[in-house]
């Protein structure tokens, strides 16, 4: 069988099954998350288990897909929402968003070079990539150029703009609100000059959170030092294996989930909703038929926003009919 713990391990950092702690041995690590029995199965049949383990765990996530649950962790309650259409966003494919008290700031996706060939698009005129304040009609207050390239996520905090880039140069831009680059900055724990892509940030408390897909977890990272902090490991399922936005609620982080399809007709997004101290999934929300596609994601007086970028790996462009706009998701 699979170890029940997830690693990853600098010399500041470590996060265990979504919870930071000290680095301990590896003996130590497993007595904590094994009984004695797995102990001494791992240690004496390490092969056998292995070779049968693949296929022992890809059932039973299928079995706790269709069951609404995690592996190891029992049934996850679920229940649903839908979209509705607010208002349009500057031109532009706007694939993040959060808020703060001026108001929504949403941020541009451009796709240029070689992204832009596999799109089957024109180069565009200007790489720039703004990042628009707006209020709550739509209305834009204020621009912030900035550098990033093929912008997915997003987080305001601290008195700047902080653009995730998920292609060359890849990292993630602080911005002014001068639009003057403060740094650039890869994603921790990975190469000095790629720390790989990312569908997510948000801003809480001082530190900033990023959904690191090469890690395939949400991390917290200290905005001055880029220390990394503490990890999130994204949720698992057979069918949904697409991580997006990420919003802060209460103690807790949301999660745009979904499936890999070729359509928006057969895409079927989820949010998914971890306790923040430990990782824990505490629920799963899926959407109504013919919802918007949802991307970026933030909080407002208790109620979900969130943009459909209008492009979607694996879909024509603009297939979804809401691309483009900015939405509101409830709870029915």
């Amino acid at each position: 069988m699979p170890p029940k713990e997830m690693l990853y391990n600098s010399a500041t950092f470590t996060a265990v099954a979504g919870q930071a702690r000290p680095f301990a041995p590896a003996k130590r690590l497993m007595e904590a998350f094994m009984t004695k029995r797995e102990f001494l199965t791992a240690g004496v049949g390490a092969g056998l288990a292995l070779a049968k383990g693949t296929a022992a765990f890809s059932q039973q996530l299928s079995a706790a897909a269709r069951s609404g649950g995690v592996p190891g962790r029992g049934r996850v309650p679920t229940r649903m929402a839908k979209t509705t259409k607010l208002f349009k966003t500057p031109s532009g494919y706007p694939n993040a968003v959060a808020v703060t008290p001026e108001g929504l700031w949403i941020a541009e996706q451009k796709l240029s070079g070689a992204q832009a060939v596999a799109y089957h698009m024109s180069e565009p005129q200007s790489l720039t990539e703004n990042c628009w304040l707006v209020d709550w009609n739509g209305k834009v207050l204020k621009t912030v150029a900035t550098p990033s390239r093929n912008t997915s996520g997003m987080a305001v905090g601290g008195g700047y703009v902080w653009m995730v880039a998920n292609a060359p140069p890849e990292g993630v831009f602080q911005v002014d609100m001068n639009s003057q680059v403060v740094s650039h900055r890869q994603i921790p724990l990975g190469p000095p000059n790629d720390g790989g892509g990312c569908h997510g940030a948000l801003w809480h408390d001082g530190k900033l959170w990023i959904a690191a897909l090469r890690l395939r977890g949400n991390l917290r990272v200290d905005p001055k030092t880029w220390e990394p902090e503490f990890m999130i490991p994204f949720y698992q399922a057979p069918d949904r294996v697409r991580y997006h936005g990420i919003a802060w609620d209460n103690g807790t982080i949301w999660q745009v989930v979904g499936n890999d399809c070729k359509r928006y007709s057969d895409y079927r997004p989820c949010l998914v909703r971890y306790e923040a101290a430990t990782g824990k999934v505490l629920e799963i929300v899926d959407f109504v038929p013919n919802s918007c596609d949802p991307h970026g994601l933030a909080m407002h007086d208790g109620k979900f926003i969130s943009c459909d970028a209008g492009i979607h790996p694996g879909w024509p462009n603009n297939d979804s009919p809401t691309a483009g706009w900015i939405f509101q998701i409830d709870f029915i």
